[in-house]
């Protein structure tokens, strides 16, 4: 069979893996042509590719971002996008296209299925919020390297005697605040999902620092929110793409906390580290096997079907499920981080 790959959305660690773990079970079981697509649902826009080889992916098991390049474009918002992504299709004669990527990504994939098109998904995002599957890979590697952030800036803090407030990613659901909040030991933790009154936050640090403490870590999600007219934030703004632009809430946060209580307020940003550098062992595992999930499924013909992990397993899901909702916080793991809140 000849099949075509591409890595769509942000960079995630991992997705060298799972090209690596696709090409080789592609070319020494099933004999088939891999073709990589380069940045994205562009790639196959402007039929740009490169064919995939087992020695190209030497290497790559431990190596961040992606060698494939990767991009946010939409076919369906490209004039002649979705024209060309089926012209591209068929002149390489194509069987099948493996999207991996996150919520975006996916959806696209899912729209071409649609369509007729062959096309399996696989969830890729440090986020953690794809439909039908317990994880994504590079959600471990993000929570490992937001985790070790909270434990040095605890030392810090206990130093100077200061709050210090970090803020990791999180657009719409807060698995990595919440995750690392309780493995960082967090006095407080804001996700997007639980909007928070900044008075409650600001009474509750000085409820602990006037018990003796005398420091404390705030973990923010980027897109958290506080609730209705309890504090100033500036309108939202969106990208090229349709995305709000995110970002600088620890700020603001730590401002009010600052003027409102008078301890020194600090903050860090941990931005784009969170998903750049080596994957961890476990995000390694887990993205080869979904690469070798997603070339089985393609031998499979299960069309339309996202490959997930559920109870320990990797099985098959179908894409239009698994895009139809974010998958939000638990709110049984919300309730455990909230007993250690100050």
């Amino acid at each position: 069979m000849r099949v075509g790959v591409l890595t769509g959305g942000g960079d995630c660690p991992g997705l060298n893996a799972v090209i690596r773990a696709v090409v080789r079970k592609a070319k020494r079981t099933y004999g088939d042509t891999v073709l990589g697509f380069k940045d994205g649902w562009r790639g196959l826009i402007d039929d740009d590719y490169r064919e995939l080889t087992v020695t190209d992916l030497r290497g790559t098991l431990p190596r961040g971002g992606t060698i494939l390049g990767t991009s946010r474009v939409t076919p369906f918002r490209v004039e002649g996008g979705q024209e060309a992504v089926m012209k591209t299709f068929t002149a390489h004669a194509l069987d099948a296209v493996i999207a991996i990527g996150g919520e975006g990504t996916l959806s696209v994939a899912n729209e071409f299925a649609k369509l007729g098109m062959p096309t399996i998904g696989v969830p890729k995002t440090i986020d953690n919020d794809v439909g039908l599957t317990e994880m994504t890979f590079g959600f471990d590697t993000a929570l490992t390297i937001a985790t070790e952030a909270i434990d040095r800036l605890h030392t810090t803090a206990e130093s100077h005697d200061r709050i210090m407030v970090v803020e990791v990613m999180g657009r719409h659901v807060g698995h990595i605040a919440t995750w690392a909040g309780i493995a960082g030991g967090a006095t407080l933790t804001l996700i997007p999902e639980e909007p928070f009154d900044i008075s409650d936050v600001c009474e509750a640090l000085v409820r602990r620092h006037d018990a003796g403490r005398y420091a404390s870590i705030v973990v923010v999600a980027e897109g958290a929110k506080p609730k209705p007219d309890t504090m100033t934030i500036p309108e939202d703004q969106y990208d090229d793409f349709g995305h709000i632009r995110l970002g600088g809430i620890s700020t603001l946060v730590a401002d009010e906390i600052e003027s409102r209580t008078g301890y020194e307020t600090r903050v860090t940003i941990l931005g784009h580290v969170q998903r750049g550098g080596s994957p961890t062992a476990n995000d390694r595992v887990l993205s080869t096997r979904f690469g070798i999930a997603a070339i089985d499924a393609v031998h499979d013909e299960a069309w339309g079907q996202m490959v997930a992990l559920q109870k320990g397993r990797i099985v098959q899901v179908p894409l239009a499920e698994a895009v139809k909702e974010l998958k939000f916080v638990d709110p049984q793991l919300w309730a455990t981080a909230k007993n250690f809140f100050a």
